[in-house]
């Protein structure tokens, strides 16, 4: 066990917590049911992951980590405001990209800032980035 697990598996701990928040925020505001559809399926795959992230978490004694209040505060903002003055399809397909593509970024830091972590921990944000990466691909045809 390293010290870099545990940040790492916090890490996506976080980050699945924030994918999940983000696509509640949006998914009742959406009129097209293929998109609609598209981010519960999508939802379901993060709530899968973030079980198995935070079963590894407890198996080293630790409770996991929530999103940072702020950055899901101001997600939530944002999200609230732009789908306030429109209230598109295009602007949530909008906000879901952009969502996805600092999901990735963070990740990908996190997988750098912490190398010694295991494999397993490794994994679970290579997946976590996949699964940030398939969606911002699909949300293309919503744009």
């Amino acid at each position: 066990m390293t010290n870099d697990t545990i940040k790492l598996l916090r890490e996506c701990d976080s980050g699945v917590q924030m994918g999940v928040a983000s696509i509640e925020d949006v998914v009742d505001k959406v009129k097209n049911d293929d998109f609609r559809s598209l981010l519960n399926s999508c939802k379901c795959e993060h709530e899968r992951l973030r079980d198995e992230v935070q079963n590894a978490l407890l198996q080293y004694g630790d409770d996991g980590k929530d999103p940072n209040p702020m950055a899901k505060g101001m997600s939530k903002m944002r999200t609230g405001l732009m789908t306030a003055i429109d209230g598109s399809d295009e602007t949530v397909a909008d906000l879901m990209t952009d969502g996805c593509n600092m999901g990735v970024k963070s990740l990908s830091r996190y997988l750098n800032q912490y190398p010694k972590a295991d494999e397993q921990s490794k994994a679970f944000a290579g997946r976590l980035i996949g699964l940030e990466e398939n969606l911002a691909v699909q949300m293309r045809q919503y744009l």
